[in-house]
């Protein structure tokens, strides 16, 4: 028999009310778990789609280059005219050649079409013996005459836009005049020229048919009534070369002029005083029975690209020796892939990046970038020798010149040569450094500059960042939760975790702020208050423990269980403010008034103001609260049975707390940590204004860095788009990404095996 209390709570459950207040509830159920499922999928499907599109843009800096033959045609102005000189101008409609005969043929390039043809003001019975280019972006050229002259001209094209529709003009102008200029007094033939011109001075080295070295410099005097600069001409005769000399070259400084000679010789003469010259040494750049046969500079005159008679190729540039003196010295090689290791024939430098094209003997063509140190492309172009190539100015078309008089014009698709895994992970050994290094440097006011996009120094400074910051904020937040947790009286818990956790609402712009202005200018000042600091706060409070447990038995009583920590608040306020007013005395008496200069003359350890100090702490105090709330929650929610039997058994408060309460809790221990890691790998705004931000690689804690967060909040603003820096940029998130994705999957891993491991307490 029910009893009347079972039957009236039967007939309530049977109710239309409660039927109907079920019903809503299993809706309700229904609707969140839905929610909830669909909620975690979009999640996952907008992580996946965050990394593919930043693969999507990442992806095309890997493309190797492509070249596609658009045309051919016979040379404008006849195959029976040699060839000296071909070029284009920057959107590669016209190109100009220059022949033997001294003609300046201008002509359509889709076509062949001759546009304009103009004879150069030579002299009767005088010919072109030799021909130079100098800065390719100026487009100026010189032609060495029979009669010890030199002729200075530059072809330009003039845009216009008569209907709306471009118009492009060519012109051929005469800086220093239509009148050649003499440079060997004797008027013996200028058989190889080499010049550099800029509008103050004009220098020129040449090699007579007699085999003389001869250097001449123009320089422009103003006059005081403003009137037409009148050059000063200087001659000097230097030491004549050993052997037939294959090329002169001069870097566009008017500092440095090569002569490579056929013996494979390289001599160096510093023209930087033109009255002067001075020949400083000598070496051989033949190399296991190679002989040199073409040579040329790469953008910015810094580099050689040598190429030798088997096809090999290598650069070379300028470095210190022990001596402090620059030395010519090989940099790197290249792989050999022209086939048949065929003699190179023609080398053409790029106009504004490290990339070069190269012909053989038999018609192939490769193209290649130094820093990336790849082969980028090889074609076999033609079945005959490549006497001449000409790249465009924006390096995406390419005119060839057969041995029989055809050119040819071909397409290329090379958008990011600078890319390769050498560049972005391995020591690049960059122009004008002393040796390979790891350096971030994606910008320059200099067209001929080089780009240093190595990740390693942001990577390293990202994981240096994080490690500086967890160092702190690790054992403070962890012991913190678990004296909160397991020993802090409730109600003073009930104050301090909301209060911990509140800190996470701070912005970080402002701690970043705080930390920049304030922060870094106060520990600089306050150097030996700051780690002296570091050493009397764990042994005041040491001594302050050990003086509270000596105290009588009633006055420890006092104090209620669990609140002894506010007793901590003094001395950490006396402590603190103690170390820091005594740091003048301690700078004063230890360090001779100044510990920066006695760190840097004693230590040879040099000090950023804003350093890792003030990141691990600016950062630590923002990691703290996440750190400190996950692994409160998880040590106060050990199952107070587990710590309640363990204190029946005969433990202590601290056996139990580190042997049942702390295994237990681990799993959302070690989550709350990769969590903290996490937020300090990808934290921006405090480490952008915190930190001296320069990409450099010192693990030392004086010392600023550079983090991929930061380096992509500063430089994505001005990168251009789909450029090779703007990309670079995406790779750095991409590889940001990959890093929060390792730390989180290593983390949850190891919180399962910790979870499964101590389930059974």
């Amino acid at each position: 028999m029910k009893s009347s209390g079972e039957k009236q709570a039967a007939a309530l459950f049977t109710s239309e009310a409660s039927a109907n207040h079920r019903r809503r509830r299993k809706v309700k159920d229904s609707v969140t778990r839905y929610a909830v499922g669909v909620g975690g999928i979009s999640v996952i499907i907008a992580i996946v789609l965050i990394f593919f599109y930043l693969l999507f843009v990442v992806l095309p800096l890997f493309q190797s280059a492509e070249i596609e033959k658009r045309v051919s045609y016979p040379a404008p102005g006849g195959a029976g005219e040699q060839t000296l000189y071909l070029a284009m101008e920057e959107q590669a409609e016209i190109g100009v050649r220059f022949t033997l005969s001294g003609k300046a043929i201008f002509f359509d390039l889709a076509s062949g079409e001759i546009i304009k043809s103009e004879h150069l003001p030579i002299p009767d019975g005088v010919t072109i013996t030799s021909f130079a280019k100098g800065q390719m972006h100026q487009g100026v050229v010189a032609a060495g005459l029979s009669n010890g002259q030199m002729l200075l001209l530059r072809h330009t094209y003039r845009v216009t836009y008569p209907n709306d529709r471009r118009r492009i003009t060519p012109q051929i102008k005469y800086p220093l005049g239509e009148a050649p200029f003499e440079i060997d007094p004797y008027a013996a033939a200028l058989t190889q020229i080499t010049f550099q011109s800029s509008e103050e001075s004009t220098a020129v080295a040449a090699v007579t048919e007699d085999g003389r070295l001869l250097f001449s410099a123009f320089i422009a005097e103003e006059s005081m009534f403003d009137d037409e600069p009148v050059l000063e001409q200087f001659n000097r005769e230097l030491a004549t070369p050993d052997s037939e000399v294959l090329k002169l070259l001069m870097d566009q400084d008017q500092q440095n002029l090569y002569v490579v000679e056929r013996n494979n010789r390289l001599t160096y003469f510093d023209i930087s005083d033109a009255e002067e010259p001075q020949r400083r040494y000598q070496i051989n750049i033949g190399e296991n029975g190679r002989d040199v046969s073409a040579v040329e500079f790469l953008t910015g005159t810094i580099s050689l690209i040598v190429g030798y008679d088997d096809g090999y190729l290598s650069q070379w540039f300028p470095v210190r020796n022990e001596r402090n003196q620059e030395v010519m010295t090989r940099i790197r090689d290249f792989d050999q892939q022209q086939v048949g290791n065929n003699p190179i024939t023609a080398i053409a430098a790029e106009y504004d990046r490290k990339g070069f094209l190269v012909a053989d003997s038999q018609g192939n063509v490769g193209i290649y970038h130094s820093t990336a140190a790849r082969n980028l492309a090889l074609s076999e172009l033609s079945s005959q020798p490549v006497k001449h190539l000409a790249v465009a100015p924006r390096a995406n078309w390419m005119v060839a010149e057969e041995s029989s008089g055809v050119l040819q014009v071909w397409h290329i698709h090379n958008d990011h040569p600078e890319v390769s895994w050498n560049s972005l992970w391995g020591k690049v050994w960059y122009e004008s450094y002393p040796e390979p290094d790891y350096i971030w440097q994606s910008s320059s006011a200099s067209n001929d500059f080089e780009p240093k996009l190595s990740l390693v120094p942001l990577s390293f400074g990202t994981l240096k960042a994080a490690f500086y910051a967890m160092l702190l904020a690790a054992p403070l937040a962890i012991l913190g939760a678990l004296f909160t947790a397991y020993f802090m009286a409730p109600r003073m818990r009930n104050v301090v975790k909301p209060s911990i956790e509140i800190m996470e609402a701070l912005p970080t712009v402002i701690l970043g702020f705080l930390a920049g202005l304030w922060l870094a200018p106060l520990i600089e000042t306050h150097l030996p208050g700051t780690f002296s600091l570091l050493i009397l706060m764990p042994i005041g409070i040491l001594l302050c423990a050990w003086g509270w447990s000596q105290l009588p038995r009633s006055l420890r009583h006092a104090i209620p269980e669990g609140w002894e920590a506010l007793l901590l608040i003094p001395l950490v306020i006396v402590v603190g403010w103690g170390s820091l007013a005594l740091s003048p005395t301690l700078e004063s008496i230890l360090f001779d008034g100044n510990m920066r200069h006695w760190m840097s003359d004693e230590l040879g350890v040099g000090f950023d103001q804003r350093n890792s100090i003030i990141v691990g702490l600016a950062m630590g105090f923002a990691v703290i609260p996440t750190i400190f709330s996950i692994a409160e929650d998880a040590i106060y929610g050990v199952p107070r049975h587990l710590s309640q039997g363990s204190l029946a058994l005969g433990a202590t408060p601290w056996q139990t707390m580190v042997r049942v309460v702390l295994l237990t809790a681990s799993p959302g221990i070690f989550s709350a940590l990769m969590i903290g890691m996490g937020r300090a790998v990808g934290e921006t705004m405090i480490v952008l204004m915190a930190t001296g931000n320069t990409a450099v690689m010192d693990f030392s804690i004086f010392e600023g860095m550079r983090t991929l967060s930061a380096n992509i909040s500063v430089e994505m603003p001005e990168a251009e788009v789909d450029s090779t820096h703007y990309r670079i940029l995406f790779l750095a998130a991409l590889v940001l990404f990959m890093f929060t994705f390792f730390f989180n999957t290593i983390a949850e891993i190891v919180r399962q095996r910790l979870r499964k491991k101590y389930s059974t307490l």
